[in-house]
């Protein structure tokens, strides 16, 4: 029961997700975009880590680079680096021009991988989810990829999740090897943390 309702959650999320004109979907991204660079300019890590969307997910292509821009001089910003297993690696983001394409429609850094412990070392973890709900259950694409990343965050990072409106719910099916995050952003509310974050 639990798989089906995973299912037909995130078909129901990315149908809606599709459904969005170019422009909303380029405001919203605007508005993410903000949330998250004053937080990193109020954080301040030395280390974090982040994705490039792609397609409809939330935050607009540019996003690393907008993120980059707001890191103090000398932090680090990881993108996540697809394993054969699955699982994920992390490589340092320099600019969109070191780059390259992989599987499943994304690309990655080209600099050499610091392995899959690196997200443990972190400040501030912003990662990609079809929907999360108000206890911090996250739902993701299905590969269990950025389970297994946040099974190696401690507790007390701050793990942030960029949403669309209307994808921030009141409860999520969970399964034992979800990992709940702290916080969304969502294009209206900007960053709001869970407070009913789920025990991971």
């Amino acid at each position: 029961m639990t798989r089906g309702a995973k299912l037909a959650t995130r078909t129901a999320v990315l149908a809606r997700r599709r459904r969005l004109t170019d422009a909303q979907r380029a405001d919203a991204a605007r508005l993410v975009q903000a949330g998250l660079v004053a937080l990193v300019r109020r954080l301040r890590p030395r280390r974090m880590t982040a994705y490039l969307p792609v397609a409809t997910e939330p935050g607009g292509p540019d996003l690393p680079a907008a993120l980059h821009a707001a890191l103090p001089v000398g932090a680090e910003l990881l993108l996540p680096v697809l394993r054969a297993d699955l699982d994920l690696d992390w490589a340092p983001w320099t600019g969109p021009d070191d780059l390259v394409a992989s599987g499943r429609g994304m690309r990655e850094p080209t600099w050499p991988p610091l392995g899959k412990s690196a997200v443990a070392a972190a400040d501030l973890v912003v990662l990609p989810a079809v929907a999360v709900d108000r206890r911090g259950v996250r739902l993701g694409r299905g590969g269990g990829s950025y389970d297994r990343a946040l099974a190696r965050v401690p507790a007390t990072t701050l793990t942030v999740v960029p949403l669309h409106e209307g994808e921030l719910v009141d409860v999520l099916p969970r399964e034992p090897h979800d990992r709940p995050v702290r916080a969304v952003i969502t294009p209206a509310e900007g960053l709001r943390r869970l407070d009913g974050v789920a025990p991971g």
